[in-house]
Order: structure tokens, then C-alpha cells, then sequence
């Protein structure tokens, strides 16, 4: 019922004993108002206290008390909730009594124990980086050591080498040069005019008997126009009044250089091996009147390369010695000299 829910939820200062008599009453209240409901709505059929009183066997009294024990025991088998809520605080407050009394026994914590990671061994570092292996120059390699002059048996070994895998046995021996077919080699003292008085020393004779055109008497191959240019002024001790022909590829057209050789005779002709080799396929200058071939062997540029240690000029001149000079040299009719 929501007056007896509102009579539970108050609280009054009263002591216990006082406060069940109180709930005592109301239950008896409660139970009369509803038997006066039911007689007043003739839901009751007399069988009751109204026909006990007609019949004399029960007095109102007697129902009253009847209707207060019932009300009683209904307050007893439902106790009010501030009963229950005290006996749950004296229930804390002597759990906590005894607590107190008692030492309490408090669980042991597990210490964390130190963890020691093993942390790998870590690899010196070498200060100093491997550094990639460079291919060694000719320039490096010559720093170190002193040049020595070029000798026959050096070019016959890089023959050797540039055909031993593609050539048989006896084009390899074709190929061979005897050291009758070689002029004496520079021992780095001599000039270049030096050089050629030695091994040439009847020039004069040469000059005037040589009347052909698109020939030279004496050819001389080198690595570059510059050095060219440098060899030709070097020869104004021993040519004499012969005459000189550029035969190089710079600023030079190669038909001129055909021109000239056609309607002029000349005697000394200077030019790199790439030219040279040109004008040979073309016709344009015949090496069977040629007496003396030199070879700028031993001469040095700026990064200390000889011609033959540059792969262009080698493969030139190999090709060039292939083409006519090697069989002119074997048949007695044309030297080899290393300058």
C-alpha cells in the first residue's frame, strides 16, 4: 500500500521497542479498514465476528485482539527496512571491531625481481670503410717505377696477345717479325733528329733517288696531332730540304691529303695511325717505296700513357701493322723502328 511505504521510509527517532508497536498498530489498522471495506462493498458473508455476535459467541474485543496478533505476526515475518539496514551496519561495524582487535593478516606481494635483458654483442665498427678496389692505372703504376725503353720483343709480345686467341698457330707465325726486320731501338737518350741520323745515316741519298708520288720514304706514326706537330719541328736538323706531309685527322680533310699526295713527291710523313690507315684502304698513299716506319714507342702524354697503352691508337696500329707493314718487313724491303 503506498501509505504503508511511505510510514516505512520515514524515520523517526524512536527506539526499536516503540517503533514495532507502532508497525504493530498500523497492521491492525490496516486489516480493520480492509474487513470494513469488504462489509461495506457486502463482499462479507456474516461468517465472522457479525454472526459470532448474533449467535453471542464472540465479542468485538475479541476480534480486536484476534485482528492485533495477526497484524503482529505480518510485521514479524516482514521486518522494515530500517531494520534490516541497521543490522547491516552493526554487522560492518563488528566486522571492523574484529578487525581491529585481530592483526590483520595482509598478503605478501611478490617483489618485482630486476630483469636483466642480455642485450647482443654489438660489432666494433671497423673505423675505417672497406673502400672499393679501383683499378689500377698505367699512370700508377709507372709512378713508381722507372720507364724503359721499348724493345723488339715488346712488340712481338703484344702481337702475341691481340691474336693468340683468335689466330691459329701458323698465322701467328706469319705474323712474326725476325730482329733483322728492326732498326736499333732508343735508349731514351737521343732526340728524335738524333734518333734518325743514327739508324738512317745515307738520308741524303735517299731524298734525291725517292721521286714517287703518293709515297713517303720514311713514315712515322704517333699518337696524336700534337705530338705531331711536335715531332715534325724536331726534324728541322735532319731533314734538310725535304719535304714533310701532315697525316693526321685534325683540321685536315683526308681528301686533301690525297691531293697532295698525287701531284706532289714527299719524303717524311708524320700523322697518327687512324689516318694513316685510312689513306692506305683509299689508295691514297702506297707503303711499297716506304723504307722506315717509326713507332712513338716510349713518348709519354700527361697521364703518362705510351700509344700503345691507349686502346684506340693500339687497335690502329695493330691493324695498320696487320694490313702491309709486317709482310714488307718479312720480305726485306721495309724497317721497324721504336723511337
Amino acid at each position: 500500500m503506498p501509505w504503508f511505504s511511505l510510514f516505512k521510509s520515514l524515520k523517526f527517532p524512536v527506539a526499536k521497542e516503540l517503533r514495532g508497536h507502532i508497525v504493530s498498530v498500523f497492521w491492525c489498522l490496516l486489516i480493520c479498514f480492509k474487513k470494513l471495506r469488504a462489509i461495506l462493498a457486502s463482499e462479507w458473508t456474516g461468517v465472522g465476528w457479525w454472526a459470532n455476535l448474533e449467535q453471542g459467541t464472540c465479542s468485538p474485543l475479541a476480534w480486536l485482539c484476534e485482528t492485533n496478533c495477526t497484524a503482529t505476526a505480518c510485521a514479524r515475518a516482514h521486518p522494515s527496512d530500517d531494520e534490516a539496514v541497521e543490522k547491516a551496519s552493526d554487522n560492518r561495524t563488528a566486522t571492523h571491531q574484529d578487525s581491529d582487535s585481530k592483526p590483520g593478516v595482509t598478503k605478501k606481494r611478490k617483489q618485482p625481481t630486476e630483469c636483466f635483458l642480455s642485450q647482443p654483442e654489438e660489432k666494433q665498427e671497423s673505423t675505417v670503410k672497406a673502400k672499393k678496389r679501383k683499378k689500377k692505372k698505367i699512370s700508377d703504376i709507372l709512378e713508381k717505377s722507372t720507364p724503359k725503353p721499348g724493345v723488339p720483343s715488346d712488340l712481338q709480345n703484344l702481337l702475341s696477345q691481340h691474336f693468340g686467341e683468335n689466330r691459329s698457330v701458323i698465322e701467328l707465325e706469319e705474323l712474326k717479325l725476325s730482329d733483322s726486320c728492326f732498326l736499333p731501338a732508343n735508349d731514351l737518350t737521343h732526340s728524335f733528329s738524333s734518333y734518325l741520323k743514327e739508324i738512317c745515316p745515307k738520308w741524303a741519298k735517299l731524298r734525291k733517288n725517292h721521286k714517287e708520288k703518293k709515297s713517303v720514304v720514311m713514315l712515322v706514326i704517333c699518337s696524336s696531332a700534337l705530338r705531331s706537330l711536335e715531332l715534325i719541328k724536331s726534324t728541322t736538323a735532319f731533314k734538310g730540304d725535304c719535304r714533310v706531309l701532315k697525316l693526321f685527322a685534325k683540321h685536315i680533310k683526308i681528301k686533301e691529303q690525297m691531293n697532295m699526295l698525287e701531284k706532289g713527291v714527299f719524303h717524311i710523313g708524320v700523322g697518327t695511325p687512324g689516318r694513316v690507315k685510312a689513306l692506305v684502304e683509299q689508295d691514297g698513299l702506297c707503303l711499297n717505296s716506304t723504307k722506315y716506319i717509326i713507332l712513338d714507342w716510349n713518348w709519354r702524354d700527361q697521364k703518362l700513357r705510351r700509344m700503345m697503352d691507349i686502346p684506340e691508337i693500339k687497335k690502329e696500329t695493330i691493324d695498320l701493322l696487320e694490313m702491309s707493314i709486317i709482310k714488307l718487313c718479312r720480305e726485306g724491303t721495309m724497317k721497324l723502328g721504336l723511337f
